[in-house]
C-alpha cells in the first residue's frame, strides 16, 4: 500500500514544477509571437530571474550582433558579455561581474533578437541572479528535473540526494574538479561518448561545456551545494563561438 504521507511533497513538487514550466513557456511563446509584448513584462529581479530585453522583432544574423544584445541586457545589471556561442536553435552568452567573476548566463532569440536569463540552472540554482536568490531557504529538491534520471526541463542526478543550494548563499560544498568529474561519471553513465572540458563557476553552480572528440557538443550544469546534474538541452547543434 502506497504511504500517503510519502507521496504528498512528491505530488506538490510536480505541481510547482508544472507552473514553472507554464510560466517559462508563456515567456518562450510571447518571445516568439511578438517581442514588444515584453516591453510590458520587464519583470526585473523576480520569479524567473530577470526579464527579457527587448530585441526590436530584427533577426540576429551572426554572432557579432548577437553579442551587442547581449550587451543590452548586461548594461541593465551593471555587468559585460564574455563568451558567446552560436547554436542552431539560439546564441548563449555569459555575464561576468566587473571583476571577471561569471555572474548568469543568457540566450538571444536568433529570430527577433529578444535576450532573456537561460532557462534551467541560471533560473533555478544562479543564487545571486536567479529566482533562487535572495531570503529565506527555497531548496529546489526535485523541482524541474534536477533530480532523477528523467526529470522536468531536463535529465539529471544528485549524488548527495539533497535539495538545491540555500536561497542567497555563495555556500560551495562542490569544488570545481568534483564537478568535472561528477559530470563526466554522468556523460559514462548515460553512454553518450561525450567528455567535459574545465568548469566555469558561476554563482551556486558550474557550467562545462560537453565535446565530441576535440569539437563542442553542447553543456551542462552541475550544481555547487549538492552536485546535481542538469543538461542544457535546448540549444541545439553548436556552431562557432567567440571569447
Amino acid at each position: 500500500m502506497t504511504n500517503v504521507t510519502t507521496r504528498k511533497p512528491f505530488v506538490v513538487g510536480v505541481l510547482v514544477s508544472a507552473l514553472v514550466l507554464l510560466v517559462a513557456s508563456i515567456a518562450f511563446a510571447m518571445t516568439g509571437a511578438d517581442d514588444r509584448r515584453w516591453s510590458a513584462a520587464r519583470y526585473g529581479p523576480g520569479m524567473m530571474g530577470y526579464g527579457p530585453a527587448r530585441g526590436g522583432g530584427e533577426p540576429v544574423k551572426d554572432i557579432a550582433q548577437a553579442r551587442r544584445r547581449a550587451e543590452r541586457f548586461a548594461d541593465r545589471l551593471d555587468l559585460r558579455v564574455g563568451e558567446v556561442m552560436a547554436f542552431a536553435d539560439n546564441y548563449y552568452a555569459e555575464l561576468e561581474e566587473p571583476d571577471g567573476d561569471l555572474a548568469t548566463e543568457v540566450l538571444i532569440d536568433p529570430r527577433t533578437g529578444a535576450t532573456w536569463t537561460e532557462p534551467g540552472p541560471a533560473m533555478m540554482w544562479n543564487t545571486r541572479y536567479g529566482m533562487m536568490r535572495g531570503g529565506g531557504d527555497s531548496r529546489n529538491g526535485p523541482m524541474m528535473g534536477a533530480q532523477g534520471a528523467g526529470g522536468m526541463m531536463g535529465q539529471g542526478a544528485d549524488p548527495n540526494g539533497g535539495g538545491g543550494p540555500r536561497s542567497g548563499s555563495s555556500r560551495s560544498s562542490v569544488s570545481a574538479a568534483e564537478a568535472e568529474q561528477i559530470a563526466g561519471r554522468w556523460l559514462a553513465d548515460s553512454n553518450s561518448g561525450l567528455t567535459v572540458q574545465t568548469a566555469d563557476a558561476f554563482p551556486g553552480y558550474y557550467t562545462l561545456h560537453t565535446m565530441r572528440g576535440e569539437a563542442i557538443a553542447g553543456m551542462l550544469s552541475v550544481n555547487a551545494t549538492t552536485g546535481a546534474v542538469w543538461e542544457h538541452w535546448w540549444h541545439g547543434r553548436f556552431v562557432t563561438m567567440t571569447e
